[in-house]
């Protein structure tokens, strides 16, 4: 099968496009010819090795995963002996967390693993960025418990987490603020943000404005004073840390009442996972909740794709095409 393999840590060229031997499924597993792959910050992270805290997990001195990609949508092309709940021919979407390996034409995952038959009205490359719209359900839901009526701002509004998140902020009735480039404001518009922030052009703050909830995608935790925009017992969301944040996630809470989050959808066990992407399916089968596709890449094209997202210049988001 063919497969993009990383063993050491650097620029897009150390994406290596080779021929890998196909795997075979174990007895409670499923072998998934994969059609599409969600790229996103978190692979650039990994091929970097940056930030080096991230090497904990991924690697001290080189990756410890090859084959990289953790978000797919394919066909089971086989069936271990003792998998029930699917059948060959069903078309999935899915997430293999920390076994990664969706860089390739083929993986095997198991039947527990946080796997779902395709929405009809879905494509291949809608379904597969799914991590996106589950993390930003289990920030805003699970831990904000957000409410109607609640002002929302979400920094990085046209992003993979950012998309999703301002339409689930929507469907619960908040009034949400959108902050992103100029570029980006019909995008961020069409979704159905109440007010767009141009980040390029406007300081966050200036105009007096506070907020119930704020959600922090844009990659950058530091680089806004969220305790003078934020309401008393508040919270401060992000899927990206720094030292000084996790600090403060303990800090702020315990003397003024506002909270400060780090989180991120692979924290959650799969059990709950499930849960979360139950919850969502039938957002995205009410035409609620819709996945927005920014690019396409062929498999043998993937140290472009990685340029592309490390230049900041995609809208929702970037698929490989298999």
């Amino acid at each position: 099968m063919k497969a993009i393999v990383c063993t050491k840590y650097g620029p897009p060229e150390v994406l290596q496009f080779k021929e890998m031997e196909k795997p075979v499924p174990k007895n409670n597993e499923l072998l998934i010819k994969v059609f599409t792959v969600f790229i996103g910050i978190e692979d650039i992270m990994q091929r970097t090795g940056k930030p080096y805290f991230g090497r904990l997990v991924f690697g001290l001195t080189k990756p410890k995963k090859t084959i990289f990609g953790s978000e797919f949508c394919g066909e089971i092309e086989d069936l271990g002996k003792e998998v029930k709940l699917f059948k060959t021919g069903d078309i999935v979407f899915g997430v293999t967390g920390a076994s990664f390996g969706c860089y390739s034409e083929y993986i095997c995952m198991p039947e527990a693993g946080l796997l779902s038959i395709k929405p009809s009205n879905m494509t291949n490359e809608e379904s597969a960025p799914i991590c996106g719209a589950l993390a930003a359900w289990n920030l805003l839901k699970a831990i904000a418990n957000i409410q109607s009526g609640q002002k929302v701002l979400i920094y990085g509004a046209s992003g993979n987490i950012g998309s999703a998140a301002l339409q689930i902020a929507k469907v619960f009735g908040a009034e949400v603020t959108g902050v992103c480039s100029s570029l980006n404001f019909e995008l961020v518009k069409s979704l159905g943000a109440d007010n767009i922030i141009d980040i390029t052009k406007e300081n966050l703050g200036e105009n007096g404005q506070t907020y119930d909830v704020i959600l922090d995608v844009s990659g950058k935790p530091s680089s806004i004073n969220f305790k003078k925009l934020l309401n008393k017992k508040g919270y401060y969301l992000t899927t990206y840390p720094t030292i000084s944040l996790l600090f403060q996630t303990f800090w702020t809470s315990f003397f003024n009442g506002k909270r400060v989050v780090f989180s991120a959808t692979g924290l959650k066990p799969i059990s709950e996972r499930l849960a979360f992407l139950n919850e969502l399916i039938p957002l995205f089968k009410e035409g609620k909740l819709k996945t927005i596709i920014d690019q396409s890449f062929q498999l043998e094209h993937m140290a472009e794709a990685h340029r592309y997202i490390e230049r900041g210049l995609e809208k929702g988001n970037v698929v490989i095409t298999i």
